[in-house]
């Protein structure tokens, strides 16, 4: 008699579902930049919409039907229902078939996956989001969300850079932020990527963050964007500006596959990126082996 340990047939099909994409119809696809696009997509199954949520910060595999999947962050708010978005920049198979779909194709999705930004925590609170080029979207998700409820948070500062004019990802929602007199902007390209009629400031995120006028106290941070970005802006943020390590957020989604801890693609140390993050704290980061 065989005694080894088997999954019940109830296991099996509870970890299946795990892996089972929700149909998803393109709504609306918006070009953000030569290689950016943003897609809204809408549940084909009605009740299924209306059933799904998510947190700001997580995640979830985006797959089109013959070519494959890839992972990308829920680029909208969870305040906003009926509706995800994503952004998609064109780098290999997968992103560059997404980048030929039109409004009505059909993509699959399947999450949420992973932990999130600790929008609660932050009530009562300043709040600095801090973003480079397409690393905007994570971020953009958790913007949206303390705006939408403006009242419960303290001052907002959004600081975001790209290499260049044309790199700048929502820029209507730029003009939007830049428009509200209970939110700070800082928006600034990387040296020689201005144009003539840009307004912004000019200089790397790190420099000109350190330069912004942000208080320690009583402070939390939002940070994402190229790994480069974010190691030269972690220092700025806790050293010249003195927030604390364990008030700093930023996201770990390289690498990550399966989304459930099964493939083990996004091992760091001890952790899993897609079961334990993305989102971890400047405290935590130190514990890791270096990501930055």
């Amino acid at each position: 008699m065989c005694t080894c340990n088997t999954a019940t047939a109830a296991e099996d099909a509870l970890m299946d579902v795990d892996y089972v994409p929700y149909r998803m119809r393109i709504d609306k696809v918006t070009a953000e930049t030569p290689d950016v696009k943003t897609f809204k997509l809408v549940f084909e199954n009605e009740e299924q919409g209306e059933a799904f949520t998510f947190k700001a910060g997580q995640f979830g595999l985006y797959s089109i039907f013959g070519y494959g999947e890839a992972t990308f962050c829920v680029a909208s708010s969870p305040t906003r229902k009926g509706y995800i978005e994503c952004s998609i920049k064109c780098a290999g198979r997968v992103t560059q078939a997404f980048h030929q779909l039109n409004e009505g194709d059909i993509v699959g999705f399947r999450g949420p996956y992973g932990n999130c930004f600790p929008v609660e925590e932050m009530k009562g609170k300043n709040v600095v989001f801090v973003g480079g080029g397409i690393g905007l979207a994570p971020v953009r998700s958790v913007i949206w969300n303390v705006l939408d409820r403006r009242e419960e948070f303290g001052d907002i500062t959004i600081c975001y850079g790209a290499r260049t004019v044309a790199d700048l990802v929502y820029k209507d929602e730029l003009k939007q932020w830049d428009a509200r007199d209970d939110v700070k902007t800082i928006f600034t390209v990387d040296p020689g990527g201005e144009t003539p009629d840009w307004t912004g400031q000019v200089g790397f995120v790190p420099t000109v963050l350190g330069e912004a006028d942000i208080p320690a106290e009583n402070t939390v941070c939002v940070l994402c964007g190229p790994p480069i970005m974010i190691k030269f802006s972690l220092p700025v943020l806790t050293a010249t500006h003195g927030l604390s390590k364990e008030n700093v957020f930023t996201t770990l989604e390289n690498r990550m596959k399966c989304g459930i801890g099964k493939c083990g693609r996004c091992n760091v140390g001890n952790l899993y990126v897609c079961k334990d993050g993305p989102v971890f704290r400047c405290s935590q980061l130190e514990e890791l082996p270096p990501e930055f």
